[in-house]
């Protein structure tokens, strides 16, 4: 069963992650490996995002999934400065999904600490010589579909991440379902899910934490999009580890 999170109504506007149940969503993704929030981000900043697909000032990269190997679809990459709607969703998860990720971290003894802040942390991407930024639009078409995979850029990396659907499933598109696949040993599951324009879901980069009969051992996960029957999905993808 795959619970999703409400906000609750707030009279003055919010940031992304304001009027969420923070500590139901980090038990999800404890227990469950990811949390789907309702939506995180509302239908006009859904259609202003879309927007930017088609003006090439705000990309630094595209990419063509089929030349890679990664499916069928394209993408592309913001270039900094982010627009801000991006700048903004980006800045207000980071430090909500920061307390998550150090727990993970210790729960696996690792002694590496992320910053509470998202700059403090991307200057040390910076340093690592990771600068260039990864948020991203995916745009599927009639046929695309893209492979299961991890968004891995650098030896730095914060082990969380985002993908907002900025399209409306049986509108806009019909298919297109985000997929999730955990491993954790010999145990291997798929899970299929029904966005909705403007829900996020919160997911592992590669991995994460799950208890085994000696402490906690690594579950590997995979997102992946299924193939599209009908019309053009995009969505939004925000990752918060830069690249090199």
């Amino acid at each position: 069963m795959i619970v999703h999170f409400h906000k609750r109504r707030t009279r003055a506007p919010c940031a992304i992650d304001d009027g969420y149940d923070w500590f139901a969503i980090q038990s999800s993704l404890n227990i469950d490996g990811y949390a789907v929030l309702k939506g995180a981000l509302e239908e006009r900043d859904c259609d202003t995002v879309k927007k930017l697909y088609d003006q090439e000032q705000y990309f630094r990269s595209r990419v063509t999934m089929a030349r890679h190997g990664f499916g069928s679809g394209e993408y592309k990459y913001f270039r900094y400065p982010l627009p801000d709607t991006v700048s903004a969703a980006r800045a207000s998860f980071y430090p909500r999904l920061a307390v998550i990720a150090n727990l993970w971290n210790r729960l696996c003894n690792k002694n590496f600490s992320y910053p509470a802040q998202l700059d403090i942390f991307l200057a040390e991407c910076d340093a690592a010589g990771q600068n260039r930024p990864t948020p991203l639009i995916l745009k599927y078409g009639e046929g695309d579909f893209n492979c299961l995979h991890q968004d891995l850029y650098g030896e730095i990396h914060f082990p969380l991440q985002v993908a907002i659907l900025l399209s409306e499933p049986g509108i806009d598109f019909v298919g297109g379902e985000f997929v999730l696949t955990q491993k954790s040993n010999a145990d291997y599951s798929a899970t299929a899910f029904s966005l909705h324009k403007g829900d996020a879901i919160i997911f592992s980069v590669s991995s994460r934490p799950t208890p085994g009969r000696r402490g906690f051992r690594q579950c590997l996960m995979r997102h992946g999009v299924s193939q599209i029957f009908r019309g053009d999905r995009y969505a939004l993808g925000i990752i918060f580890h830069d690249a090199r």
